[in-house]
């Protein structure tokens, strides 16, 4: 058998270059539509936003999913070649519509950069956990309260209750807190620190069955307190809010970034 020269090894190594090129190319694409080659990469651009938003909603895609994304590139191509032989690339609306979506894409862009190189440091959460469980404070409280307007309505109130009047009838028939009142004003377990600071002030004073000897004047009106019960603090594991933490400090050091970027630029325009 003869040896193949160099010169015919290279011609049948081009040949069957050029036999698989539409082969591989033809793998690279889902489909052609008038001549023009859908991607697969576009494909899988758009399946994987359509999953990223999926898992932030805390939802599964169907199996089906894939075949639909593919359906939907393949017409968004067939509509895109309609729109851009009838000249609508070229119309103003259509361009300053692409401009703000360009930005939307660039902002949205320039802030998940920033987030990834600038995470929040587990060390950062655990303080933040810790000042929150400081501040609730190591007592919770079930209080009812009546709620009016006007304090000589109030004390008119607190009269009639310490005069054995039904805390729970007065709250129904005279609080005009619409959660509550319902109820016979009761509130839920709660740590002095979710009250505003005359509330928990009189609030935190009372033994289990008190009642408050004088009205209390808030922002919202004049309150009449009866401390039901005291626990001692149900605060949750830090493994149990970490997630909520996270996001909360997340968004913070986000907004310091936005806050940043706001005062450093040189504008004459006056921001609201």
């Amino acid at each position: 058998m003869k040896p193949i020269h160099l010169a015919a090894r290279l011609s049948i190594a081009a040949l069957a270059a050029a036999l698989l090129a539409p082969a591989l190319a033809a793998a690279q694409n889902i489909a052609t539509v008038n001549g023009k080659p859908v991607p697969k990469s576009r494909a899988e651009a758009l399946l994987s936003q359509v999953t990223k938003q999926a898992q932030s909603q805390g939802q599964t895609l169907p199996p089906e999913t894939e075949s639909q994304v593919k359906d939907e590139v393949v017409l968004r191509e067939i509509f895109v070649q309609e729109a851009e032989k009838r000249g609508v690339a070229a119309s103003a609306e259509y361009k300053q519509q692409m401009e703000l979506a360009r930005q939307s894409i660039l902002i949205r862009e320039l802030f998940t950069d920033f987030q990834k190189k600038n995470p929040v440091a587990d060390a950062d959460l655990k303080a933040e956990y810790d000042k929150a469980k400081s501040q609730a404070g190591d007592k919770e409280y079930k209080v009812r309260h009546i709620l009016v307007e006007k304090e000589d309505e109030a004390k008119a109130l607190t009269a009639q209750l310490k005069g054995g009047a039904s805390f729970e009838e007065a709250a129904k028939k005279s609080s005009k807190d619409p959660g509550s009142a319902p109820k016979g004003g009761e509130l839920d377990w709660a740590a002095p620190g979710n009250y505003v600071p005359e509330f928990s002030q009189a609030m935190t004073k009372l033994q289990k069955g008190g009642l408050t000897d004088e009205p209390v004047k808030s922002q919202f009106g004049w309150h009449i307190l009866k401390l039901d019960d005291v626990r001692n603090a149900q605060f949750p594991a830090f493994e149990e809010v970490k997630p909520q933490i996270q996001q909360r400090l997340t968004q913070q050091k986000l907004q310091t970034f936005r806050d940043e970027l706001k005062a450093k630029a040189k504008t004459d325009y006056k921001f609201n």
